[in-house]
């Protein structure tokens, strides 16, 4: 959601930063633009559209600049067009800001600068920063970061250009991410470090409250109170990978096929089978932590919570440990009490997600341990926790995550398999539970040499436009992520609940034009929800089954349905959720939707 890029250096600055922009594509944009100093005049290109839009028009214009900033935008405040796309000016432009964030109290800072006189012409809240700065320059960068960053309330990363430095990038952040990649006698900014790895790995990350002030032959970092601070550069070791749909279509489809590999990957030299236990030594966790723990909160949104929901149960049912599964954006907000031996269990595969980064920021401000799971090393929330494990799910292009659930069940699997040998599961137990969990790359593909069949199934529904999503236990967190996807993916309204929930109010909706998609891949809860399908086909609602083979009862009840492979009540989400990607894929697919970058939706959510 929104992507920061800037350039000072040796080369040319606009190809660098339309290259950096590509990188930061996944995050969901509507529009973009470009701003540098030339012959002390600030010039720009924005408009809506894609950043190839931006690129053909940059081709004929020749813009040549020292120094550039870049931004894709995802609209918060205003429409999307070309006036509200970024980067922002004063009134006489003597200025150009990008920001990734939100300015809570712009309309305030707005209404106090219109009556000094001064003409916005957006209607974003980031052209506030730009008139502020401007109202209160009086020729020196830091000092006026230093006068204008406290009046700003909400949440921010700055990068902005001056014609009076034209060589200059000016830098801030609060509680949004900003990295600044060193290289020889250059400097990169972005919101994401992968922006710039392909130059360096070398990077500054920069803390709230801090700005920088960046020139080709050297960066200066101040604090608040305007003091130098001496920064460490880290050196990220992940390597750039090329981005590449190969031969399929989307981006999307390719991601829901790379799962058998990816989740292979996160399961490398991670398991003393002989033992039943998981090797999780390398990631720097003490085991007294673990032992200590008697309670679990997991903290997430999205996708990220309803992986955490599913590992919410084999919490419980592999370690025996009390879990509490929370919604981020409404945690932060709940004044939470947190016990000395809860373990918080951050999940975002951005890294970067600002409601999970605000809670918790909340909670180590209470003395909690945080083990933080993402996909991305060198992210905010990464460097904010105690621990990280990563998913290893590999880039992941699409705005709809597929890949980065299934790694983020299974990392939460291994982990709770862990906790539960810690504390009372048997050799025996944890070696049948590893055997189960090495079976799920083949579990996968196997769902994927069923695609054709998945897709005739897309065929015969696509015209429905409203769905219900049921299931039981692990099943039903399960539903939840299946429906998102469907409505993520071909913007079809679905609404998943638990099954037992539907008598209590729900089924008033079912009828011939309503289809409910029933998730069989709990064993124990089977009858019930053969029960429930009774109560639904009474009241002449199709019934679209996903079930493992074997359960023949299934198909004398149901319309249609999909057999898939077999496996324990535990990892059934697995499969099962493969086959719902590819389901509301092909959903998409046949609706004729932009499936890699759905409409409204960003990959990374950096705004509460």
């Amino acid at each position: 959601m929104c992507g920061i890029f800037g350039y000072v250096g040796n080369k040319k600055a606009i190809p660098i930063v339309l290259e950096g922009l590509k990188t930061l594509e996944y995050r969901g944009y509507d529009s973009a633009g470009v701003a540098g100093i030339s012959q002390g005049k600030t010039l720009f290109y924005k408009d809506k559209g894609k950043i190839g839009h931006l690129a053909k028009l940059l081709e004929k214009k020749r813009l040549e600049v020292e120094a550039a900033i870049a931004h894709t935008r995802w609209a918060t405040h205003g429409k999307v067009n070309s006036l509200n796309a970024h980067p922002h000016f004063d009134a006489h432009e003597t200025l150009a800001i990008v920001h990734n964030g939100i300015i809570e109290n712009f309309q305030k800072l707005k209404s106090d600068l219109v009556a000094q006189g001064i003409a916005f012409v957006s209607e974003t809240d980031s052209e506030v920063i730009a008139q502020l700065f401007a109202f209160h320059f009086q020729g020196n960068l830091k000092q006026t970061l230093l006068k204008i960053l406290p009046l700003l309330e909400g949440s921010f990363a700055i990068a902005g250009v001056h014609r009076n430095f034209p060589k200059d990038i000016f830098v801030a952040c609060k509680n949004s991410p900003l990295a600044i990649g060193v290289g020889e006698s250059e400097y990169f900014v972005s919101s994401d470090v992968n922006g710039f790895l392909k130059y360096t790995n070398k990077v500054i990350f920069l803390e709230n409250h801090e700005i920088g002030l960046i020139q080709p032959s050297g960066l200066k970092i101040y604090n608040e109170k305007g003091e130098i601070v001496a920064k460490q550069t880290e050196s990220i070791t992940s390597k750039i990978e090329e981005i590449s749909k190969l031969h399929y279509p989307h981006f999307t489809l390719k991601e829901i096929y790379d799962q058998p590999e990816s989740i292979n990957r996160l399961f490398k030299n991670r398991f003393e089978e002989e033992f039943g236990a998981i090797c999780l030594k390398d990631m720097g966790i003490d085991e007294e932590t673990f032992m200590e723990t008697s309670r679990i909160l997991i903290l997430a949104c999205g996708t990220s919570w309803h992986a955490g929901s599913v590992g919410a149960y084999l919490f419980e049912s592999l370690s025996r440990i009390p879990t509490q599964v929370e919604i981020s954006s409404e945690f932060r907000y709940k004044n939470p009490i947190v016990m000395k031996d809860t373990l918080v269990i951050a999940i975002s595969q951005s890294g970067e997600t600002a409601d999970t980064l605000a809670a918790v920021h909340e909670l180590k401000a209470k003395g909690a341990k945080v083990i933080a799971v993402c996909n991305r090393e060198g992210s905010e929330l990464s460097r904010l926790s105690d621990h990280t494990l990563f998913i290893q799910a590999g880039p992941e292009i699409g705005v709809c995550s597929t890949k980065a659930f299934t790694n983020q069940v299974v990392l939460l699997s291994l982990l709770a398999l862990h906790l539960g040998r810690m504390h009372h599961l048997s050799k025996e137990e944890g070696i049948h539970f590893i055997r189960e969990i090495k079976k799920l790359p083949g579990l996968v593909s196997e769902v994927l040499s069923c695609a054709d069949e998945i897709h005739v199934l897309a065929k015969k529904y696509n015209h429905f436009t409203h769905f219900f999503f049921i299931g039981r236990s692990y099943m039903y967190p399960t539903s939840l992520e299946a429906a998102l996807k469907l409505k993520e993916m071909s913007y079809i309204h679905a609404q998943a609940y638990p099954a037992g929930e539907l008598k209590h109010g729900p089924i008033a909706l079912i009828d011939s034009n309503c289809p409910t998609v029933a998730l069989f891949g709990n064993k124990h809860t089977f009858s019930k929800l053969l029960s429930n399908m009774m109560e639904i086909k009474a009241r002449e609602g199709p019934i679209l089954a996903f079930a493992p083979r074997g359960f023949d009862e299934v198909s004398s009840i149901v319309d249609d349905v999909f057999w898939l492979p077999d496996t324990c009540d535990e990892f059934a989400s697995i499969p099962t959720s493969v086959a719902l990607q590819l389901f509301s894929y092909y959903m998409a697919l046949e609706r004729g939707c932009d499936i890699d970058q759905p409409r409204n939706l960003a990959k990374s959510v950096t705004v509460e």
